[in-house]
């Protein structure tokens, strides 16, 4: 069984943005599993580190939220991406697409390469 690992430091809102863009409105404890689902149960998402970052895109207006109830009947708040929420998730994508290639080229990199 491979361990699970903690979310990279400014990814787990990208990821929070992509999995509401994709499913649409859920509960947080729903976001966590469906990053976890989505990633093969390599990463864990920790509820102390999600929240933060719910309440965070919140306040920039990328998620609203509103209670409801779960599929279990209990009391949750489902948080939903915004139109600003759209416009953040496709410059964070273009910024970490252009990362993510960036490091790629790093991994190409041979010792002839730099001769």
């Amino acid at each position: 069984m491979k361990q699970k690992t903690d979310v990279l430091q400014g990814t787990l809102a990208l990821m929070v943005l992509k999995t509401l863009d994709v499913l649409g409105p859920l509960h947080g404890y729903g976001i966590a599993r469906r990053i976890e689902q989505i990633s093969g149960d390599l990463l864990a998402v920790n509820q102390g580190t999600l929240y933060p970052v719910l309440l965070k895109l919140e306040q920039e207006g990328a998620v609203a939220s509103e209670w409801g109830a779960s599929e279990n009947n209990r009391r949750a708040r489902f948080y939903r991406l915004t139109r600003a929420g759209r416009k953040q998730l496709q410059v964070e994508t273009q910024d970490w697409e252009q990362s993510a290639a960036i490091i790629g080229r790093f991994f190409e990199v041979k010792t002839e390469d730099l001769s």
